[in-house]
């Protein structure tokens, strides 16, 4: 099978796994064009009204973005669901009615560049598989939307780095979609980092994974290609979680894959160990699988140790400390936050939480674990 073709057939499957581009009719094409009003000066007048609420169009109509994202939207304060960029038409009657989109907010992956004439539009979440996130968050931003971009960033560096380059060049913003941390219980373990109410952290566990079972063989999960894989699928949360539970980031990298299932897992590992080595001799314990449930955090200190578990599910996040503290601040909906945070950074020009370049980082690593991995050496990082 060639790629042209490998592409197809992964695109069919669930659009986090986006099915194949098709145009969309000539009568959604031209309403998509007939915007008079630039989508700049739209963001402008934003600033000028802060109660305004930015205007999200979601770019992948799978199953995070169907049952995650778009009820989320319904939720927030400062942005809301106003476009669908989508590559399956099929979908589009249901989204239309559900959340009542109108015809010149609906583009396909084709006309995605009409979205730069549309003033309603002011954040193009993608939500694809990793290895389309380059395309579509260039296509993005040269449009002059800001960019949200599900974790993981992109397949490498170098496509981090175009990233960032084209949100910078189009003066637009870029933000990560690392709910967890906008979540309450990681946000206290991300300020333990700094405050170290246990003294000097030692040792990190961090652990996430799923037991699922066989995939389709033409899901994009098993594409090297794509962006599947236990170490981008889940993997950018050990990773993460190791990072911000430091506050720091990795000298070095070693890693080792686990496979059960070589007849299913062909291209890309089921299971990944990393040791993480930070500086005065901080190490991190990491695993991340999809084929094993693991789901936690635990930081040891010199006087004492706290821990989250589950540390990355969507609800139900809480831990405890080694003196009975409780971590069980519970909020709404983690995705909500997530928007609401990121809306807010973009109308008051503030700091996003997680930038292009926290994802970047994660990456770095990830391409360093699977160096490690095939050579079976310790990469140094910096």
């Amino acid at each position: 099978m060639n790629n042209q073709q490998h592409e197809k057939n992964i695109y069919k499957h669930d659009e986090r796994n986006h099915s194949d581009s098709l145009s969309f009719t000539r009568r959604n094409f031209l309403a998509s064009s007939m915007v008079l009003t630039a989508s700049k000066a739209s963001l402008v007048q934003a600033k000028a009204q802060p109660n305004k609420k930015l205007g999200v169009a979601l770019l992948g109509l799978g199953s995070y973005s169907e049952h995650q994202l778009a009820p989320a939207l319904q939720l927030t304060q400062h942005c809301e669901l106003r476009g669908l960029v989508t590559g399956t038409p099929h979908k589009i009657e249901t989204w239309k009615k559900k959340y009542d989109i109108a015809d010149k907010n609906i583009y396909s992956y084709e006309n995605l560049p009409m979205i730069a004439d549309n003033p309603d539009i002011d954040v193009i979440y993608v939500v694809t598989p990793t290895g389309t996130h380059l395309k579509f968050a260039q296509q993005s931003a040269n449009a002059g939307k800001h960019v949200w971009c599900e974790k993981p960033m992109a397949m490498t560096v170098k496509e981090c780095q175009s990233m960032i380059d084209a949100c910078k060049k189009n003066n637009v913003r870029l933000a990560i979609g690392y709910r967890m941390q906008h979540e309450p219980n990681t946000q206290t373990i991300i300020e333990y980092a700094k405050s170290k109410p246990y003294g000097k952290i030692n040792r990190i566990i961090a652990k996430a994974g799923y037991a699922g079972g066989a995939p389709s063989p033409d899901d994009w999960r098993l594409s090297k290609t794509m962006g599947g894989g236990a170490l981008y699928d889940m993997g950018v949360y050990p990773i993460n979680g190791a990072r911000y539970a430091s506050g720091l980031n990795p000298m070095s990298v070693s890693a080792k894959h686990e496979n059960t299932r070589p007849n299913i897992f062909t291209e890309v590992d089921e299971t990944t160990n990393l040791i993480l080595k930070f500086e005065n001799g901080l190490v991190a314990e990491c695993e991340t699988s999809v084929g094993k449930k693991f789901n936690v955090l635990r930081i040891n200190c010199e006087k004492g140790w706290y821990e989250l578990s589950p540390m990355q599910s969507y609800s139900g996040v809480n831990g405890h400390t080694s003196d009975n503290k409780k971590l069980h601040k519970s909020v709404v909906n983690q995705q909500a936050k997530q928007m609401d945070d990121d809306a807010l950074a973009i109308i008051q020009n503030t700091k996003h939480l997680a930038p292009g370049e926290d994802g970047l980082e994660d990456i770095r690593i990830v391409e360093a674990a699977l160096q490690s991995a095939k050579t079976g050496k310790e990469v140094i990082l910096r």
